[in-house]
């Protein structure tokens, strides 16, 4: 028995049905579509929360407090945590945001010494504006670029938020997606702005000379400050970000059933489709045997219709979610 003949002859079942065709591929389409956003969604979460081989960067925060609100520290610990063995640089962040739970609107500055932020963070790359400007002008601002894509932000704007009102000096690109999403101010600006005052951080960013230091180094800057006025809790960056967006991590760890629920959908969908072509082709099957054809070939006539039509959704759904991204990163990446 020949399987490929087999297949043409599904090919031409599911042609000459075309309508009912079209909906169990729209359908299947569908469903592969949300799995896709699922999985992908899974992934990413991975990647910013799971700490790898290659991390070297610690987070120096207040001892019990997950909000930036609350979280205040010393801008003289710098010298101490540069002195610490091991701390091949740091930089101290002010933070402010307009939510500290799970939103889709997340609005952060991140005052930074200007003459700090491109030593300690190479990566960032100005796409539009100017750097100089940034630090000609003491209310100016460094804008990530999914950042100034939500606000329709362009070199030259000005925009106020969290109290704070800025001056749009320079959108920028950074292979890191938090730098994408906040914008970079002047330290003392934001410390004014904020209202915290000169003298205090939110928080410090540590980079460690080899990956197999962080623990020790961590635990080296707690001790420093255990019995200080503003206790710290140092952590690795990304188990930092696992803490604080927690809620977060909670609500796309429960999409794991929607994919589930997708999945189902998808066989589901594919089985009613081979139920209707059975129930439908009681003559057609007669007709085919009477000619020749075994009932083995007309039942695997029916499945391979029912792998194509499934094969068919599948690339759909996958194509249209990589193809939506691929429009997202397009966008982006205009100026």
């Amino acid at each position: 028995m020949k399987w490929l003949p087999l297949a043409s002859i599904a090919l031409k079942q599911i042609t000459r049905y075309r309508v009912r065709s079209a909906l169990t591929i729209a359908g299947v389409a569908t469903g592969m579509f949300l799995y896709t956003a699922v999985q992908t969604m899974q992934h990413s979460l991975s990647v910013v929360t799971e700490s790898g081989a290659d991390d070297k960067t610690l987070i120096v925060y207040r001892e019990n407090r997950f909000c930036p609100t609350t979280s205040r520290l010393p801008e003289h610990y710098l010298s101490e945590i540069n002195r610490i063995q091991g701390v091949s640089e740091a930089i101290p962040i002010q933070v402010a945001v307009n939510n500290c739970g799970a939103s889709l609107d997340v609005i952060t500055f991140r005052g930074v010494p200007p003459e700090s932020l491109i030593q300690y963070n190479p990566e960032i790359s100005v796409i539009a504006g100017s750097i100089e400007q940034w630090k000609d002008r003491s209310d100016g601002a460094l804008v990530g670029e999914n950042f100034a894509r939500r606000r329709g932000l362009t070199p030259g704007d000005t925009f106020e938020a969290v109290g704070v009102r800025v001056y749009v000096a320079g959108i920028v690109h950074s292979p890191l997606a938090q730098d994408n999403n906040v914008a970079y101010v002047h330290l003392p600006f934001l410390q004014q702005a904020s209202r915290v005052g000169l003298g205090t951080v939110t928080q410090f960013n540590v980079r460690v000379d080899d990956p197999n230091m962080l623990q020790r180094v961590a635990s080296d800057i707690d001790k420093i400050f255990a019995s200080d006025s503003a206790p710290t809790h140092t952590r690795p960056e990304k188990a930092f970000f696992a803490q604080t967006a927690r809620d977060l991590i909670e609500m796309i760890g429960f999409t794991r059933w929607l994919g589930l629920g997708a999945v189902l959908a998808v066989l589901g969908l594919v089985a009613n489709a081979l139920l209707l072509a059975a129930r439908g082709r009681i003559k057609e099957g007669a007709i085919l045997q009477t000619v020749g054809f075994p009932r083995l070939a007309v039942g695997l006539i029916m499945i391979w219709e029912g792998a194509i039509l499934g094969l068919l959704g599948g690339v759909a759904g996958c194509v249209s979610f990589s193809t939506s991204r691929a429009s997202r990163w397009a966008t982006k990446a205009s100026p």
